[in-house]
Order: C-alpha cells, then structure tokens, then sequence
C-alpha cells in the first residue's frame, strides 16, 4: 500500500499550517496588535481567522485523512486531500480579500473531509462485516 500521496497531502496541509501561523505574527506586526489579543485591527482578525479555522479543519481532516487511507484507498485519500487543500488555499486567499467570499472555500475543503470521513465509516464497516 502506497502511502506517499496521502503522507505528502499531509505535509503540506502542515506547511499550509505554518504558513498561517506565521502570516498571524507579520500581521500582529504590521497592525500593532500585541500578543496574547485576538482582536484589533479589521486585516489582523481575518488573517487570525484563517489561521483558526484552518486549524478547526485539520482536527477533522488529518484523521480522517489517514483512516480512508487505511480503510478504503491511499490514492483516493490522497485525491481528496489535494481537493481539501485546494479548498483550503482557495479559502485563504478569498477571505483575506473579502470576508464575505470565502464560502466556496470552506465549502470545497469541508466537502472533501466529509467525504474522507463518510467513505472511512463505511470501509471500517465493510471490513468489520467481512471479519477483516
């Protein structure tokens, strides 16, 4: 079983990660927005926004992820997972330049993980069934 899809979709969902946790300490620098405040200028919130929603995700999708991988296919994990992390990117980019247009983002990337975690219930089913 090939797990090099699934291993690379994870390492950069964690890069994608990293990347908005850092973009959060740029933003607190160039709005003035002193640790530990997760409030302040309107710019800072929505980058500080994208960083924890982008965290509420992965706690779904990582798991979820690797269960699929496990229970149905590490090539279609691995598909769905360039599929979340599109989302993702699309998600980011559309809620920094207008809150307001971030939805298809979200929708895509949640999408992905709903169909990760379904298709994950029902292999684990499947092979329960099956004694396997």
């Amino acid at each position: 079983m090939a797990l090099h899809l699934p291993a690379l979709v994870t390492v950069l969902a964690l890069l994608l990660f990293v990347y908005s946790f850092l973009a959060v300490g740029k933003a607190r620098v160039t709005y003035g927005v002193a640790a530990p405040a997760t409030t302040g200028h309107a710019a800072f919130e929505v980058v500080y926004r994208v960083q924890m929603n982008t965290l509420e995700q992965l706690v779904l999708f990582l798991p979820a992820l690797w269960l699929f991988s496990h229970y149905v296919s590490p090539l279609w994990a691995g598909l769905l997972g360039v599929v979340w992390l599109a989302g993702r990117v699309l998600y980011a980019i559309s809620y920094i330049k207008n809150p307001k247009s971030r939805g298809p983002g979200f929708i895509i990337s949640f999408i992905a993980s709903i169909a990760l975690l379904l298709g994950s219930a029902v292999g684990m089913e499947m092979r329960m069934v099956a004694g396997v």
